[in-house]
């Protein structure tokens, strides 16, 4: 039975190319400015930076960098669109689901563009992000569409001669910070719930990856979301720190790594934001001796791998019990030489770039180490190709806990195989972590599957697959990995404020 739910799974994991549509491989850039009241400006000092393609290097195009001014123009419309007699505040809930389907009826209606968008800007292969990327964030729209007008109070039987009701009211104004790895679809996470509340935005794009999230903003305006709604800011680090430092924004949402986590938020302190973080990971992938040995390999594969390892919750301590260890390492290290690496556009590489220079530059430094401290490397080890950010799918076996590769969050494709012989002491390694994203569990021991799942200290724990995300379930992480919760109730939940009312009741004069 297993068995076959395992082929099921890998079945469901490949891309059904027939049914994408041929990618623009030199799409037009169509928006690079500032998107603020549902016009598009310059930067207030007309500074510019230089979005780049990660498989050649090459300027793709010149954007309009923000500053703190143009953050603080930006904040601005987003607090006057959110004024009681506005437009957007006077606006039906469902009215505000119809227009959040409208969005994602554009979205499809230009999937391949988008889709073409993102391979360029970003390097994952174009399967993914046309499958993955365009197709997942419509379906986050559209969920969250739904939610728009199911956000209700309680009536409560306070004590004494009370009226005793909740009123669920948008938090305000957001500002939402977006990471590289995937642009469009953080993007997506986030608007959704935003609006399906009833707040009002500021997102700043990675200044790695602006394109899908300025394209948007057009689809914003061209849906009917009034001005001032969706503000769009693409620039850096100072943009994104005026956001957070905002006396008049109330609530920040960050997908990205720890380290800036932790700068958000002290500077969201000084005004008590409300946060949401979903950080890094260096996630366990436990591999127990009686799972289906072949399908585990390719699971962990996608676990690590998928879009170049750059995930907060790739597989990356995948831990195998020593009686298949030998085995599993050998069918491990087969695979990843087997993986396409190449043009992200072409439809037979399912493994594109690096997203800099930068990145790819740290991701071979940690091979290194992992070479010097006596890891034993099994495939892959070195940069591909003589251009573009592009680095071999790397396997080391013989990993222990304390190597700087079993430690680092690495973000890149570099599988690590630990090898364990107990319950108990793989449970005590795995949660050995700063971290907590996610986990998973390969067995056909459900008995053992529950016992490991309470032990385990992660947000989310698969069993027998990896990487499953719905919209109806919720994400984020224990420990230094994130606050909050985004997807399903929880995610719109970020976004909303309950207020209590009390109304005293008399008696009326007979």
């Amino acid at each position: 039975m297993l068995r076959n739910i395992s082929k099921v799974v890998l079945q469901r994991a490949k891309f059904s190319t027939a049914a994408a549509p041929a990618p623009q491989t030199n799409p037009e850039i169509l928006y690079t400015g500032l998107f603020i009241n549902n016009e598009w400006l310059k930067s207030s000092d007309g500074k510019t930076f230089q979005t780049s393609n990660p498989a050649n290097g090459k300027v793709i195009a010149d954007i309009q960098q923000g500053n703190k001014s143009d953050i603080d123009q930006a904040v601005q419309a987003a607090n006057d669109a959110f004024k009681l007699g506005s437009q957007w505040r006077r606006m039906d809930a469902s009215q505000r689901g119809v227009l959040l389907n409208r969005l994602a009826n554009l979205i499809e209606r230009d999937a391949a563009y988008i889709a073409s968008l993102e391979t360029l800007d970003n390097g994952k292969p174009y399967q993914a992000s046309y499958f993955h990327d365009v197709q997942g964030s419509i379906r986050s729209l559209r969920y969250y569409a739904g939610w728009a007008d199911k956000n209700h109070g309680y009536t409560l039987p306070a004590d004494g001669n009370y009226f005793a009701y909740t009123r669920p009211e948008p938090v305000g104004v957001c500002g939402q910070i977006i990471p590289w790895n995937f642009p469009l679809l953080m993007a997506a996470w986030k608007l959704g719930p935003a609006l399906a509340a009833g707040c009002t935005l500021v997102l700043k794009p990675a200044e790695q990856t602006p394109l899908t999230a300025l394209y948007v903003a057009q689809l914003v305006k061209e849906a009917g979301f009034p001005a001032g709604v969706v503000n769009v800011v693409p620039g850096f680090g100072d943009a994104g720190a005026a956001l957070v430092a905002h006396p008049n924004v109330d609530k920040i949402a960050f997908t990205g790594s720890t380290e800036v986590g932790k700068l958000i938020q002290r500077g969201a302190a000084d005004t008590m934001k409300r946060i949401t973080l979903e950080l890094g990971g260096k996630s366990p992938n436990i591999i127990f001796a009686d799972a289906d040995v072949a399908a585990a390999v390719d699971q962990a594969h996608h676990a690590l791998f998928y879009n170049m390892g750059q995930c907060c919750t790739a597989g990356s301590r995948t831990f195998v019990e020593d009686k298949i260890y030998d085995q599993f390492v050998e069918l491990a290290a087969a695979r990843a030489q087997k993986r396409v690496v190449g043009d992200p556009f072409r439809a037979d590489v399912d493994h594109g770039p690096q997203i800099d220079a930068e990145q790819q530059n740290k991701i071979l430094g940690l091979i290194e180490s992992g070479k010097r401290q006596g890891a034993k490397l099994q495939a892959g080890g070195s940069r591909a190709g003589d251009q573009g950010y592009f680095v071999q799918p790397t396997v080391f076996s013989e990993v222990n806990d304390d190597m700087d590769i079993a430690r680092i969050e690495i973000f890149g494709p570099v599988q690590q195989v630990l090898r364990f012989s107990e319950v108990d002491e793989v449970i005590q390694r795995a949660n050995n972590t700063e971290y907590g994203l996610a986990a998973a569990i390969y067995t056909k021991d459900l008995d053992r599957a529950n016992y490991v799942i309470q032990s385990l200290r992660a947000g989310t724990v698969w069993v027998n697959d990896y990487n499953v995300f719905c919209n109806q379930v919720p994400f984020g992480g224990f420990k230094q990995s994130g606050l909050g919760r985004e997807n399903g109730p929880y995610g719109i939940k970020n976004y909303i404020e309950n207020k209590s009312v009390l109304v005293k009741l008399t008696a009326k004069n007979s």
